[in-house]
């Protein structure tokens, strides 16, 4: 099979992507109110998350070459969708395998799989004359996805964005009124509450931003430094100061900074699609481990559905990563025996999850 996806790439990816957007289209309309189709809209819009990672290789593969971390092998790029804190991690959109040479921040990557993550959304999300309701949807990203190209992009589409910003250089003035905090406001928590160690402030009358899309705004977040951490030019009071740029059409500087400071779990997500796969690259040919690469991600959104659409609400295993399913769930022994003209499996009780196997 991986012979003949080799010869025919464009065939393979099509099907792929077609097959894996009806099932996702069919999953999701199974969910009921917990779909992320469901519960998207203008205030809550559906977030996908953008983000570059390593795979690191120990022979020598088509289009493999060295990082930035001094190793060697690919820099795909992924897309993933967050059910948000009380619905469990998320699930893959699309993964784009890349050279290791790649840098984090190109936009025409950042466009290349935000446009194949977006033909992987149900029509919930398109009009009835296939047009994008880009305003239900919220692209989240770290500072490499902060370019005025990427960004235009996504304005010209319609969709939100939450990105990271690297701060320029500032003068003495701005660092004065950095440390004047109380023209801030408490930060949150992801659960609501009010935080006592940091603060979060709206500095788009103080830091203009140019050439960026209209309405787009700048954020800044100030908290104590880690132990070990160094200080740099913005931290003159012992508080690190962090940003991001949104144009969303909340204005709440607590919530924009929770509801971005919660791209972490993105990393959670990337953690699981290796553990399915992405990983371990085992081709010579660089389009035959895309094909790898896209078998991965269905690995992992079969068991992200099942927490989505199968699961009781508010179940442990809700959270759970694939390692915990494969060593608790997956490993169970059966036996199948037959009886009275009826074909029954054994379940031993003794088993950790037995009753989550029995209600599945």
């Amino acid at each position: 099979m991986m012979a003949r996806i080799k010869d025919q790439p464009e065939a393979f990816d099509y099907a792929f992507a077609t097959m894996h957007r009806t099932l996702r289209s069919r999953v999701w309309a199974a969910a009921g109110t917990r779909s992320p189709a469901a519960r998207a809209s203008v205030k809550n819009p559906l977030i996908i998350d953008l983000d570059a990672t390593l795979v690191h290789v120990h022979s020598d593969k088509e289009h493999a070459t060295g990082t930035y971390k001094r190793g060697f092998g690919f820099a795909p790029m992924t897309a993933s969708v967050d059910y948000g804190k009380e619905n469990g991690t998320g699930e893959t959109l699309a993964v784009l395998l890349r050279p290791g040479n790649k840098g984090a921040n190109s936009a025409k990557d950042h466009i290349t799989v935000l446009g194949q993550a977006l033909a992987q959304l149900p029509e919930d999300f398109y009009t009835k004359d296939g047009a994008l309701i880009g305003e239900k949807i919220l692209v989240r990203t770290d500072s490499a996805g902060a370019s005025r190209e990427f960004l235009h992009h996504l304005h010209a589409l319609g969709i939100q964005f939450s990105t990271s910003y690297a701060l320029p250089v500032v003068n003495e003035r701005f660092i004065r009124w950095i440390n004047e905090k109380k023209y801030w406001e408490s930060a949150t928590d992801q659960h609501g509450n009010l935080r006592d160690d940091a603060w979060v402030i709206d500095a788009s009358k103080v830091l203009v931003l140019k050439d960026y899309p209209p309405g787009t705004r700048i954020y800044l977040r100030a908290e104590p430094l880690h132990p070990g951490a160094k200080a740099s030019l913005f931290d003159t009071d012992g508080n690190r100061i962090t940003a991001f740029l949104t144009n969303a059409p909340r204005y709440n500087p607590a919530f924009l900074d929770a509801r971005h400071r919660a791209r972490g779990r993105c990393e959670n997500r990337i953690k699981t699609l290796k553990a399915c796969g992405l990983g371990k690259l085992p081709y010579w040919s660089f389009t035959a481990n895309q094909a790898w690469a896209n078998l991965a991600v269905l690995a992992m959104n079969l068991t992200c559905w099942i927490q989505l659409a199968v699961l009781p609400v508010g179940h442990p295993a809700g959270c759970w990563d694939v390692k915990r399913w494969r060593y608790r769930l997956y490993a169970i022994a059966g036996k199948l025996i037959s009886t009275g003209r009826q074909t029954r499996l054994l379940i031993p009780t003794t088993a950790p999850e037995s009753a989550l196997l029995i209600d599945l």
